[in-house]
């Protein structure tokens, strides 16, 4: 059923949140899947004013829907477009305030099973190393028997 090499493309896996999950979009693209590899993917979220909190820094919840986004992305890229495969746990750590500038996501898989999958994203701001969020996240992956 699953391999460690991506069986589904970026455009594939981008075309299929499109067509699936439209409403990620709504108000005009702002995350981008950027690449998928062996049991990793890299989204990016564009900086927009509709991603703020006060203060004038990126929420926390646009932080958590990359983060989600891009483990979802990972996942699919190797399992395939299966779109009942649901987020059963995320767990997140802020870790500074990130620039005004657009946020990568590196999310990595550390279990790919029949029927869970564990991952992890790595979130800083574009040109930076330093991390500006981590985030851990289990998905349940349906019987496709």
């Amino acid at each position: 059923m699953t391999t460690h090499h991506p069986i589904m493309t970026r455009h594939e896996v981008s075309e299929f949140l499109d067509r699936e999950f439209p409403q990620l979009h709504f108000g005009g693209r702002t995350y981008h899947v950027d690449a998928v590899g062996p049991m990793t993917a890299w989204v990016r979220m564009d900086y927009h004013e509709r991603h703020l909190r006060p203060g004038g820094t990126l929420s926390g919840p646009s932080m958590m829907a990359l983060a989600d986004l891009g483990l979802y992305a990972v996942i699919l890229a190797h399992i395939g477009p299966v779109g009942l495969a649901v987020t059963t746990n995320l767990n997140f750590n802020f870790m500074r305030k990130p620039g005004q500038r657009p946020l990568i996501a590196e999310c990595r898989l550390l279990k790919l099973g029949k029927r869970l999958a564990v991952g992890e994203a790595s979130i800083c701001s574009e040109g930076s190393d330093d991390l500006v969020c981590h985030a851990t996240g289990t998905y349940s992956i349906p019987d496709r028997g």
